[in-house]
């Protein structure tokens, strides 16, 4: 179990120091990300910027994401899922606009750190975040990444399910993961201290880095 958020970033730290990655720059999913994305920018002497993705939530448990907003504002989701889960069209519509109010304040609250796209052509990307749950957000995200052709991809996390590492790393992903787990619960679980950050909370942790966003 982890202390709190930046006692999972030292621990990555160490684990990622060990990699040697040559031009790394971490991206921090805000904002839980950016907690543990500070020590591990301190020890690796990289650029932090924010890579905003907002996942759409199953109206019965938020948890389970069923669709989610890219980076670049652009939704992704399967029809199909969404219709054989009893999700009615008016209902994912619905959830899709409080999802991108959400998205949206969160990039007016990050704006001034946008930076561009070019930026993470041939380096060595690190998406950093406090957890996975689901999976369905930060895959969708690296499959974005991914186009803008970085020279690799990592995703570190200190906590996330078993099923889920192994779909990263079959789309040449690599995966740093303290703990992977076959049977899973809620990420705040396998932490003592997971209270709710604010995106001023965020943005003190940010505030000793580079101040850029990544918005693709």
């Amino acid at each position: 179990m982890f202390d709190n958020r930046t006692h999972a970033g030292q621990l990555l730290a160490e684990k990622l120091a060990a990699r040697n990655l040559k031009n790394p720059y971490i991206l921090a999913v805000p904002r839980g990300g950016l907690a543990v994305a500070s020590p591990i920018a301190a020890k690796l002497q990289a650029n932090v910027a924010v890579l905003i993705a907002k996942k759409i939530g199953h109206p019965l448990n938020a948890e389970v994401a069923i669709g989610a907003i890219m980076p670049d504002g652009s939704l992704i989701h399967d029809n199909q899922y969404v219709s054989s889960i009893g999700v009615k069209q008016e209902n994912f519509d619905k959830l899709t606009a409080e999802a991108r109010k959400v998205f949206d304040q969160r990039v007016k609250v990050y704006e001034a750190m946008i930076i561009k796209n070019q930026e993470v052509k041939g380096r060595d990307i690190i998406v950093v975040d406090d957890g996975i749950a689901t999976g369905y957000t930060i895959r969708a995200a690296v499959k974005w990444l991914q186009k803008w052709n970085p020279a690799s991809i990592t995703v570190a996390v200190p906590v996330a399910p078993t099923d889920i590492t192994q779909k990263l790393r079959e789309v040449q992903v690599e995966v740093v993961c303290l703990d992977e787990r076959d049977v899973f619960t809620a990420v705040g679980s396998y932490y003592k201290d997971f209270k709710e950050m604010t995106d001023q909370e965020a943005l003190e942790y940010h505030r000793f880095s580079p101040n850029s966003i990544v918005r693709l």
